[in-house]
């Protein structure tokens, strides 16, 4: 319909074109979403989620829009517990996020720094996610090679008094380091 965007909404004729319609300029190579159709719609949807002209994204939505946090009431929980910054600022919930931000957000032990690339308002799938920042996070810690305390063969029943204090020492032992002793033994004097 003329005198409509591809939002439905009335305004100006949409002079937009999809990165999978576009030919490659000569000299340069075809980018991946111009090959996958999937990517391509999935670009196109975050397009559409993007907020209109002159409104602003919040912060917790934004982090929550592209999956840096499980849902939205997550992202205002760690906004209001000082666990999210922009610039280096704490922010409030509501703080309104812009193209070129940093932000930072602290969770279960590790802190993901990204630079805002695209504001969308809308949760989208993770291929359209991963291009709305730059990740400029620090490696994952190693997984540790120990193997996990507690497995069990299976079919031998339930553990015995013997069995959970061996596996409570093991445990405590395994939290305390290599350099502690052992607590259940005795103090030579």
């Amino acid at each position: 319909m003329p005198g409509r965007n591809g939002d439905g909404r009335p305004g100006e004729e949409s002079t937009r074109q999809d990165n999978a319609s576009a030919p490659a300029a000569p000299g340069q190579a075809p980018t991946p979403e111009a090959d996958d159709p999937k990517v391509a719609a999935a670009i196109a949807a975050a397009e559409a989620a993007r907020p209109a002209q002159g409104e602003n994204v919040r912060i917790d939505s934004w982090i929550w829009a592209v999956r840096l946090v499980k849902t939205r009431s997550i992202g205002a929980t760690a906004c209001k517990g000082g666990h999210v910054r922009v610039n280096g600022e704490r922010v409030k919930p509501a703080h309104a996020v812009r193209v070129g931000d940093e932000v930072r957000v602290r969770q279960e032990g590790r802190e993901r720094v990204v630079v805002v690339k695209r504001l969308i308002r809308k949760r989208v799938g993770a291929q359209v996610a991963v291009q709305c920042y730059v990740d400029n996070s620090p490696p994952p810690p190693p997984r540790e090679a120990v193997a996990p305390a507690g497995i069990r063969d299976r079919g031998t029943g339930r553990p015995t008094k013997r069995d959970r204090r061996d596996l409570e020492r093991l445990r405590a032992l395994h939290s305390l380091g290599p350099h502690f002793p052992d607590p259940d033994r005795p103090r030579e004097r």
